[in-house]
């Protein structure tokens, strides 16, 4: 399991630039290669509805298990502004946002504990 969560500044204060990219492989082949950058001076459309639509807070889980290699769960959203993403390979990515830290904890702690029962 592989966890990220990046808040982009506290709340009523000009959000921080985040500029991120996660690589990861199975067995030698790529699963997934993510980039994202935010704040000032990203490109344009970043707070949009497109990327952050307002949020401040954005989190991403990557759960790697041999047994999705056989029966992955499905694409699925979780609440309003959350998904899970079957990737190539045995495992699944679950990207989330939120208006906060502690909210997006709270989804990325929801998706995980579905995805161990």
């Amino acid at each position: 399991v592989y966890r990220e969560e990046q808040v982009l500044g506290r709340v009523g204060e000009e959000p921080g630039r985040l500029a991120s990219r996660l690589t990861v492989r199975w067995d030698g082949r790529p699963l997934l290669d993510q980039e994202v950058t935010c704040g000032p001076g990203a490109p344009g459309g970043w707070d949009g509805p497109a990327v952050l639509g307002g949020y401040r807070a954005l989190g991403q889980l990557v759960v790697v298990r041999p047994e999705f290699a056989e029966r992955a769960p499905g694409p699925k959203v979780l609440g309003e502004s959350a998904a899970l993403t079957p990737l190539a390979g045995p495992a699944v990515l679950v990207s989330a946002l939120a208006p906060d830290g502690l909210r997006l904890r709270r989804l990325l702690d929801e998706a995980l504990a579905e995805l161990d029962s």
